[in-house]
């Protein structure tokens, strides 16, 4: 029986998981901070590498079946049980595949025991988050996204809780890989309860090799798409610790703060993703010019935000390092400088991939995260052995701009999107944020980061209203929506 879908309960959800996402990006960040200045930047570099590691393999466990899973569910949900434990089965056998060709690797490359110790650990929590990926897969057929964003929270207050309790007994590095297994482990439960309970699923072994065949096939896009995204995402890392040599760990360390602290904003674009997509869909069927309107005021709300963002943390990055992380993070400061500008683009690249995916070009949008992919492994290759973390940093930001102009590209051959008024919104916030960057670097040495900060933001936006680049208008969208929200 195909499930019924509602905009009420399509915009409950969103905001759910929305909402679920960036409470969790806050606890993910104001943990890393914490943990990476308890062990040290080698250790945390340690700690990087092995989950970075199994989280290139778990792809092989997963190979694009979630997605599906969800699609076909939600077309008709008498076939959950069977697609669902056809699903298992193949992950049983594919996770013992996975875990088999990580073990080897991290064997092959003769790492120290400790490294090889925290890549066997965080091989399980590979597994045990490949499992809950597809147990999620079923609630999202059935428009039950409140226990994922439910999950998604206690899963965090779980590693938190194992992982800030180890450190204060004196644990090292070892308990906090153990800490994310042990909230994977919970996520399986909570799910697992929950799918016996909600979905009344019986597992059984079962492949049903019609039903297989026809899964494997449905999943071979969605495969390809998640092996280029998720090497993109982790392969910087592993290779500048394997390339690294002896001082690997640390490079990875100082790299992996600098990162950390770039993509802990990135649910800003999450959410504006999430909330144009549906627009963008409908409006793709019915209206081109709605369609470009929607991507151009996206594409704008992006700007304003993230440039000011950039200019603002190059200004205080070595405040910011040396406040959060103290000395020993000294390092991470010209990394953070360098891969900070990618976030412009790194913004501007959600409504860009979000109008390909609407507008069926979804194809094309799997290509340039291939060709993006095969950037980042050449520059990783070419400019770590010489740049170390700097060349890593360097070839980060490259990549970014390269997935967004290949998709920016193709976006003038779907729709007309406002030039003049794109090309306006980046001078009036240029301006705006050159005039704050040099405000802050003159205030920098007189104000704490906690005054500098607000400092800086009040200057951006009153110099941006001056410019006529942000109105009462747009402050009373703005507060509409958030009241919106949390009525």
């Amino acid at each position: 029986m195909a499930a019924s879908f509602h905009p009420d309960r399509i915009a409950r959800n969103t905001s759910y998981l929305t909402l679920a996402l960036a409470f969790q990006k806050v606890l993910s960040f104001a943990y890393f901070v914490y943990i990476s200045r308890a062990v040290g930047h080698e250790d945390i570099g340690k700690y990087l590498f092995a989950l970075s590691l199994t989280t290139i393999f778990g792809i092989f466990i997963d190979i694009g079946l979630s997605p599906i899973l969800t699609r076909e569910i939600a077309k008709d949900r008498e076939k959950t049980h069977i697609f669902l434990n056809t699903a298992t089965t193949l992950k049983i056998l594919t996770a013992i595949f996975a875990y088999g060709a990580v073990f080897a690797i991290i064997n092959i490359l003769d790492y120290p025991e400790l490294t090889r110790h925290l890549v066997y650990i965080a091989g399980f929590i590979m597994i045990l988050d490949s499992f809950t990926l597809s147990f999620y897969a079923v609630f999202r057929g059935y428009q039950l996204l409140k226990y994922e964003s439910t999950g998604v929270i206690l899963n965090k207050i779980v590693v938190i809780g194992v992982g800030a309790s180890a450190l204060l007994a004196g644990k090292g590095v070892t308990w906090l890989v153990l800490a994310i297994f042990a909230g994977s482990f919970f996520n399986v439960l909570y799910t697992l309860v929950l799918l016996l309970w909600k979905v009344r699923w019986r597992p059984r072994w079962h492949l049903n090799f019609t039903v297989l065949r026809a899964l494997l096939r449905l999943a071979l896009p969605f495969a390809i798409a998640s092996i280029f995204i998720t090497v993109f995402g982790y392969v910087d890392t592993v290779l500048l610790n394997i390339l690294g040599g002896e001082r690997g760990d640390s490079y990875t360390g100082w790299y992996g703060t600098a990162y950390k602290l770039t993509y802990a904003f990135q649910f800003i674009p999450i959410a504006v993703a999430a909330a144009v997509f549906p627009a963008m869909s409908s409006y793709f069927v019915s209206s081109k010019e709605l369609l470009a309107r929607t991507f151009d005021r996206a594409m704008y709300y992006l700007l304003i935000i993230s440039v000011p963002i950039a200019f603002g943390v190059i200004a205080i990055a070595d405040k910011l390092i040396m406040t959060i992380w103290g000395e020993a993070f000294e390092a991470s400061i010209l990394p953070l400088q360098i891969l900070i500008v990618s976030l412009v683009f790194l913004f501007a690249n959600y409504p860009v991939g979000s109008l390909l995916n609407a507008c069926n070009r979804q194809t094309r949008n799997t290509v340039n995260i291939g060709v993006t992919m095969v950037v980042s492994v050449v520059l990783n290759l070419a400019l770590i052995p010489k740049y170390t973390f700097i060349g890593t940093s360097i070839a980060s930001l490259i990549s970014i701009i390269v997935m967004f102009a290949l998709g920016f590209y193709v976006v003038g051959q779907i729709i007309r999107y406002d030039k003049k008024f794109l090309v306006k919104t980046l001078a009036k916030t240029l301006i705006s944020a050159v005039i704050m960057f040099a405000i802050m670097l003159l205030l920098k040495g007189a104000l704490s980061l906690f005054l500098l900060i607000p400092v800086g933001v009040v200057v951006y936006f009153l110099l941006l209203f001056l410019l006529r680049g942000f109105g009462q208008r747009e402050y009373m969208r703005i507060y509409r929506a958030i009241m919106n929200r949390l009525s």
